[in-house]
């Protein structure tokens, strides 16, 4: 056996490999110093305009699309809502009559409505609070996934509806079940930055001069509209408020925004 040959083919070997692990370090420094360029350039656009923002996540760098169906309900389970008449409007579908109104508090109504999914709502610790209408007497929940919420999705929400006395006196429910990372977690992919998806609300002329972005969060959007079995795709989404007020939503995997109807529903992506 020829020692010598083989010592000059590790070291070559080794060589090569050091030449490869040499040109991606290089690669990866100049990606990074290219994020903070531009990070660097859109938050001069943005100073420039006079916009502001809280501070931006700077996690998590991946996440995994996410699957689930309808769940259908049944009778049985509905018997432990106590002091409500419950109607299953289909299999997917909980409406129910309060026999007594809940009356909304004016000051902690966040653990108001906490207690209210408690108490009144199967599973409601799945949901969390989104917002209230006062100009539709509508309370919205949307279900949540690892602490995530599922956005504006018509098969995973809870709307309640109120009196003139602002008390809560009916809702309706839906929900998803099976929820779950497609393929698990060792297949989440990397997402764009928080800065990446303002950037792209930026461009495209949705934030106006002087406006303050006052929310940044990541949830999940749906993009493969449910089939009659109820199972469908939901994608990493993050969620901008602006002025306290506005929602926009922006595809954390494709950079895509999300424009919403007026009815809250999806009615097309553009990039």
């Amino acid at each position: 056996m020829d020692w010598n040959k083989i010592k000059t083919i590790f070291i070559i070997t080794f060589l090569i490999l050091d030449i490869f692990l040499f040109f991606q370090f290089i690669q990866k420094r100049n990606n990074s110093q290219l994020e903070i360029m531009v990070e660097e350039n859109i938050e001069e656009q943005l100073a420039a305009n006079k916009i502001t923002h809280v501070d931006l996540p700077k996690e998590p760098a991946q996440a995994a699309y996410i699957t689930g169906k309808s769940r259908e309900f049944h009778e049985e389970e509905t018997r432990s809502l106590k002091g409500q008449t419950v109607v299953l409007l289909d299999s997917k579908t909980i409406h129910s009559s309060l026999k007594d109104p809940i009356a909304i508090p004016k000051t902690d109504k966040g653990y108001f409505f906490e207690e209210f999914l408690r108490d009144s709502v199967l599973d409601g610790t799945k949901y969390k609070y989104w917002k209230l209408d006062e100009k539709e007497k509508k309370i919205y929940f949307f279900q949540q996934f690892k602490g995530k919420n599922i956005f504006h999705n018509q098969y995973a929400a809870i709307v309640a509806d109120i009196n003139e006395k602002n008390e809560i006196v009916s809702y309706t429910q839906t929900m998803l079940t099976d929820v779950k990372e497609m393929g698990g977690e060792s297949k989440a992919q990397e997402i764009i930055t928080a800065t990446k998806a303002l950037k792209t609300l930026y461009l495209k002329g949705e934030i106006e001069s002087g406006s303050r972005v006052t929310k940044v969060e990541l949830g999940y959007y749906t993009v493969v509209i449910p089939s009659s079995s109820g199972f469908q795709v939901i994608a990493p989404t993050w969620h901008f408020v602006l002025n306290g007020k506005d929602d926009y939503f922006v595809n954390a995997i494709e950079g895509q925004i999300i424009r919403m109807g007026k009815d809250n529903t999806q009615w097309s992506e553009v990039k």
